[in-house]
């Protein structure tokens, strides 16, 4: 059963002699949605790979306060702890499960072994580091060019995209935290956005009108 699901969510990336290897010493895991995954301060001995679901990966400020840095779908695996893996440190950041996820745990001796063995996995590494490295700059240019408004209908066209669904389930809080602002602040332009159309309101959840 495993191996057909990481067939079917990796079979175009690697070759069969290695998707046996990952099923027969990675451990699979059924998180809930908003469950924590990976915590700040944890020292990281395993790597997931998402087999269906989504997780988004946050950053923490020295006061507390969180950013969104991105999201992760099946297919994915997290380039950050990737690093603190393979570096044995400790996690810079805070993986939640965005909704009901399943992934398979990989040890990280076999990921050291499969990088030395298979150009396959030796890709998807760099690939997800070189992927990553591309959504946390655009995370930062969001930050820095972007106004609030145009970061919050960014935020809410992604979260759309992962849950593969326009009616999104989230409070204002919840974006706030996100988005690293005030729930003043979002409630705000959230109805500005309505007024132009490009969303509509609804009690905890939002419609996304202008995907």
């Amino acid at each position: 059963m495993l191996k057909e699901e990481l067939t079917e969510a990796y079979h175009f990336i690697f070759e069969e002699e290695l998707i046996e290897e990952i099923a027969k010493f990675g451990t699979l895991r059924e998180v809930k949605a908003g469950e924590k995954i990976i915590e700040i301060g944890e020292y990281v001995k395993n790597m997931p790979l998402l087999l269906e679901g989504a997780i988004k990966i946050m950053r923490e400020d020295k006061d507390g306060d969180e950013l969104l840095l991105y999201f992760l779908e099946r297919g994915d695996t997290c380039a950050m702890t990737l690093s603190c893996c393979l570096g044995q440190t400790k996690s810079e950041i805070r993986a939640i499960a965005e909704k009901d996820t399943k992934l398979i745990m990989i040890p990280i001796e076999k990921m050291e072994e499969w990088t030395a063995r298979y150009k396959s996995w030796r890709n998807f590494v760099f690939e997800s580091y070189h992927t990553r490295l591309s959504e946390m700059l655009d995370t930062i240019d969001t930050i820095a060019f972007l106004n609030m408004d145009q970061r919050l209908m960014r935020y809410l066209q992604d979260k759309a995209k992962i849950n593969g669904d326009a009616l999104i389930q989230v409070t204002h809080q919840e974006i706030a935290y996100d988005l690293h602002t005030s729930r003043v602040v979002i409630s705000r332009l959230l109805k500005k956005l309505e007024l132009e159309g490009r969303i509509k309101l609804q009690r905890n959840s939002i419609q996304v009108i202008d995907l």
